[in-house]
């Protein structure tokens, strides 16, 4: 596939939305819309058999849900590696701090339509803090849940977060290969 043109159709601080033409194999051509967004960071806060969520209200699905630690950087922040916005994130949303890290992969949030992506930390050895959440997140809330417990919020409908959910099953398959 060949792009042919492109042109921006919206931005703001967060995204970009651009509308390319390509040139598909057989020669037409066909039409791309294509979000681009900056990289983010998804945290797995792991201790005693169990995982710290944050629940919160998501605007464009109308509901709260609960989901794993994660965000971006600021668009006025310059950004900084991956495992930095981690402990940044971490920290705001939960107050905890984690004494190891481990990289667990990179992933694609909807490689489909938008270029952005995320990698995942597994954050153990963690000490309790005061949250510094943003403005959007006062209404959040942090807490730990079992395995367990996990596992019934996933089957209830509880965690929707697709990103959540490919965090999870990215540390399941990490754990399975040793």
């Amino acid at each position: 596939m060949e792009q042919v043109s492109s042109r921006e159709v919206y931005r703001n601080a967060w995204m970009t939305v651009r509308e390319d033409v390509v040139r598909l194999a057989d020669g037409s051509t066909g039409i791309y819309g294509v979000v681009e967004k900056q990289e983010f960071a998804v945290v797995v806060p792991r201790e005693r058999g169990g995982v710290w969520l944050v629940e919160q209200f998501r605007y464009p699905a109308g509901r709260r849900g609960w989901e794993l630690p994660m965000g971006s950087w600021p668009a006025d922040h310059p950004g900084g590696d991956a495992l930095e916005l981690a402990r940044t994130e971490l920290a705001e949303e939960t107050g905890l701090t984690a004494g190891t890290w481990r990289h667990l992969g990179h992933l694609m949030q909807a490689y489909g339509y938008s270029t952005q992506g995320f990698d995942v930390f597994l954050a153990t050895d963690l000490t309790p803090g005061t949250p510094d959440r943003e403005a959007s997140e006062q209404d959040m809330v942090h807490r730990w849940v079992s395995d367990e417990e996990l596992h019934r919020m996933v089957l209830r409908g509880d965690i929707v977060d697709a990103t959540t959910l490919a965090a999870l099953a990215l540390l399941a398959h990490v754990d399975a290969a040793g």
